[in-house]
């Protein structure tokens, strides 16, 4: 129960911490949330959340290469966990394919795009 209530605490500073634009300060809290739920042993979907979140925080912070790189983790980890037709590999796929064409990175995106878009 306590690991439950400090995961929750820590998701609430960096998503309060996120609201008010303190975008740095969050993402030192979803860092130490993500090592704290490795250590913990959480599950492989629980870990890709956190990744996501995080790398959402790196693009807030115009990290937008750091993102690129956790977010094409996320996607691939949720297609192995989940494949290629499922609602959350399908969002990762665009959050991936929006910070692809952030980067200016447009045939990258669309060749992305048309994998899960039939």
């Amino acid at each position: 129960e306590t690991d439950w209530a400090r995961k929750f605490a820590m998701t609430l500073l960096a998503n309060g911490l996120s609201a008010v634009d303190h975008h740095e300060d969050s993402l030192h809290v979803q860092e130490a949330e993500l090592s704290m739920r490795r250590r913990l042993g959480a599950s492989e979907g629980d870990l890709l959340v956190v990744q996501g979140n995080l790398a959402g925080t790196y693009n807030q912070l115009g990290r937008h290469e750091e993102a690129l790189s956790i977010k094409r983790d996320v996607y691939f980890g949720c297609l192995r966990l989940n494949g290629e037709e499922h609602e959350a590999t399908i969002i990762e796929a665009l959050n991936y394919a929006m910070t692809l064409a952030s980067l200016q990175r447009f045939e990258e995106a669309r060749s992305l795009l048309r994998k899960i878009i039939p």
